[in-house]
């Protein structure tokens, strides 16, 4: 059953509480802060995990004791869990103290909305704690079960059942992942910015003269109208030109971005904020992956990101990249994935109090993720 470590609240969650059958030693930290969930949660937690041996706990107080996390939140119809707060709060206030960690996130609402925003800021915040997240890290259940329509169709099961086998995918993911380490990793970095004016690249430069010859490193700037933003395609036409390693829409995107994903072992997106979002190319970058998405993986190719804010908000960014990159587009997410700075002038960020060490442990965070 489920072990129920000493100094640790554990509440069993509706139902009888029976999350893990077979060996004892734990091998998941289930993670469900907060009020007293649906049904239909329970049942989704308890049939998903069958089988996974599991601590169950509500809250963090210090490391987890196994390396392998799922958090479990359910929203109320507000979007609220005081639980999750707590949470959130500790990790926010414990740098590191989910180092070594791989997760995932169970969210459970019971309307259309709330469920994408409180699992895209749980995942920077455990990410900013040290946590590495699979691509695809989040299972989603809005209050309808709506969004698990193309499974249960390509399945032949219900909406709960999709709910549920989706609860066990993400699990076995979160089980077996182990991200590749290489000899020398090919570092594919994509910006829209000016090399004269621009913090953002200024702080990159810092940060590739710091890798040296470690990595390959190739760059591709996307400005000046040179990427077409996706139309929407229907899906046949999109996987027919994915098929092809084409898009329809061609430009830079077809003959430059495409091949060097294709070899690359990590991306990182060098980003300043433009109105608390991704600027207009590295949006459109972002949406004409798609007709690559359809007949490539991008499970074992990381996602870096620097972002630099002008006056504050970095984080609204940070969690855009989080959401489609490795929420929607399937990359991971390493430990500690993005580099945050606040500079508004051309020229200060490269001189921001304590930056020169931010930018060594940066760099040698890309390392220690990528590299043998």
């Amino acid at each position: 059953g489920v072990r129920r470590p000493a100094g640790r609240a554990v509440r069993p969650l509706e139902g009888d509480g029976n999350y893990a059958e077979g060996n004892p030693v734990s091998a998941l930290t289930l993670i469900c802060p907060g009020q007293t969930a649906s049904h239909r949660y329970a049942s989704a937690l308890r049939e998903g995990l069958r089988g996974i041996p599991c601590q169950v706990v509500t809250s963090l107080s210090g490391p987890p004791e196994n390396h392998q996390l799922l958090f479990a939140v359910p929203l109320d119809e507000s979007g609220v869990n005081h639980g999750y707060y707590d949470l959130l709060a500790f990790l926010r206030t414990h740098p590191g103290v989910l180092a070594g960690c791989v997760g995932g996130i169970v969210v459970d609402g019971t309307g259309d909305l709330y469920t994408k925003a409180a699992a895209r800021e749980l995942a920077l915040a455990a990410n900013c704690a040290g946590c590495t997240l699979p691509g695809r890290p989040l299972v989603e259940a809005v209050g309808s079960l709506a969004n698990f329509t193309v499974q249960a169709k390509n399945t032949g099961c219900t909406l709960e059942e999709a709910y549920r086998l989706s609860v066990r995918d993400l699990a076995e993911r979160i089980l077996r992942f182990s991200p590749p380490k290489l000899e020398k990793p090919k570092l594919l970095a994509l910006h829209a910015s000016s090399h004269r004016t621009s913090n953002t690249l200024a702080l990159w430069r810092s940060v590739r003269e710091r890798l040296g010859d470690s990595c390959a490193v190739t760059e591709i700037g996307l400005r000046n109208g040179t990427v077409t933003d996706c139309r929407g395609c229907p899906y046949p036409a999109c996987l027919h030109f994915g098929e092809r390693g084409e898009c329809f829409y061609g430009g830079v995107i077809v003959k430059e971005v495409y091949p060097n994903l294709r070899e690359a072992d990590a991306v990182i997106f060098l980003c300043p904020n433009y109105n608390d979002a991704l600027s207009a190319n590295l949006t459109a970058a972002v949406n004409r992956l798609t007709a690559l998405y359809r007949t490539t993986s991008f499970a074992d190719k990381a996602v870096f990101g620097i972002v630099v804010s002008g006056y504050s908000g970095g984080d609204l960014v940070a969690r855009q990249l989080v959401s489609a990159l490795c929420m929607n587009k399937g990359f991971y997410l390493p430990p500690n994935f993005c580099l945050l700075e606040t500079a508004n002038d051309a020229g200060t960020a490269i001189r921001l109090p304590g930056i020169e060490d931010r930018l060594d442990r940066f760099a040698a965070n890309i390392l220690n993720c990528l590299k043998q």
